[in-house]
């Protein structure tokens, strides 16, 4: 009597989780500094249509297994469209991070320190990883950043006190408790949202200042 063999079906790309069911960040601290680098970086590579920016989304690597994931706070890949994504599909995608940022807290310290660095260098290939912890208590120095050479995780070293992204072209900055985008064509550093809106709702002043000063002066030029 032969005995039934029963096929495994591999899951499909919506039966993968796109929750690990842990919260989105450790403080309001964390979850604001991540945002604004998600969104600063989405606007620098807006005119880029396969440059995808992302973070806190369930990245999966070994096809078939819903448990091998991890969510990096913040990455950039090259070479993918730009649309939304209910998770990342290493396989599916067919590149990896360009670069990944994670916050590094309390909780996660040990994982960005060691798990994270192994698979992103051996099982993922990011070619860039940073570390950055915003308070300093974990971290020492709280600001470090590492490039594939080879295979291997090679620290990168700073550049008038940034450290400088190939991937990205821009240089990352420690700012007290935030990390800034800095871009050395420019010599500016990138706007982060707020900032964006402030600089808008200054020029929309500036504009209706003018129109006024031009709606006061008399018709053609005369003084009463």
């Amino acid at each position: 009597m032969q005995t039934a063999t029963r096929s495994v079906a591999r899951p499909k790309k919506n039966d993968y989780p796109t929750s690990d069911g842990r919260p989105m960040a450790e403080t309001d601290h964390h979850r604001i500094l991540m945002n604004d680098l998600i969104q600063t970086l989405q606007a620098f590579f807006a005119d880029e249509p396969l440059v995808y920016v992302s973070g806190n989304l369930l990245l999966f690597y070994v096809r078939g297994d819903r448990l091998r994931h991890l969510s990096p706070d913040v990455f950039v890949v090259k070479g993918v469209p730009k649309h939304p994504r209910d998770n990342y599909l290493l396989w599916e995608e067919g590149q990896p991070p360009a670069i990944v940022i994670e916050l590094t807290s309390s909780s996660t310290k040990d994982e960005d320190i060691h798990d994270k660095y192994a698979l992103y260098q051996d099982s993922i290939g990011v070619f860039e990883y940073f570390l950055f912890d915003p308070f300093g208590d974990y971290l020492k120095p709280p600001f470090r950043g590492y490039r594939l050479r080879q295979g291997k995780y090679v620290a990168i070293k700073p550049v008038k006190g940034r450290l400088p992204s190939k991937s990205l072209g821009l240089q990352l900055e420690r700012d007290g408790r935030d990390l800034r985008l800095f871009d050395p064509t420019t010599q500016k550093r990138l706007l982060t949202p707020l900032e964006r809106i402030a600089q808008v709702e200054a020029e929309n002043e500036r504009l209706r200042r003018e129109v006024e000063t031009l709606q006061r002066r008399p018709p053609n030029g005369r003084r009463g």
